[in-house]
């Protein structure tokens, strides 16, 4: 008999974890979205804080250091040098299609920094 109470005891214990999982459920199911039914909305004491971009300065690359080259999207210490190198050699750049004339710069590199460095000129 003893044991039949036990057993009792335990069923009735799994039968409350039962019914307050079951409840817990349907409060999630049901009563979470009832402040959206309601028309319920949250406003925040500020208002969200913008990003805003550092506004880029262009790079003249006819006046520009290695260090200023560098700042640039795709330039680094190597490819800097050589565009120093080759501005030493041949002289300004004209245009910065001209870029395409230094070992390392193809069409694509000189796409992706063309909104970043300037000849100084209104060329292109």
């Amino acid at each position: 008999m003893e044991r039949q109470e036990k057993g009792g005891s335990t069923y009735l214990f799994l039968a409350l974890v039962t019914l307050a999982f079951l409840a817990a459920v349907l409060y999630l199911t049901f009563g979470a979205n009832r402040t959206e039914q309601e028309g319920y909305t949250v406003q925040t004491e500020r208002p969200a804080r913008e990003e805003v971009a550092p506004e880029r300065v262009l790079v003249n690359i006819n006046t520009a250091t290695a260090e200023e080259l560098e700042t640039v999207t795709g330039i680094g210490p190597v490819l800097a040098q050589a565009i120093l190198d080759y501005r030493a050699e041949h002289g300004d750049f004209q245009t910065l299609d001209e870029l395409l004339e230094v070992r390392g710069i193809g069409s694509a590199k000189l796409d992706a920094m063309r909104d970043e460095i300037t000849t100084g000129g209104d060329a292109p």
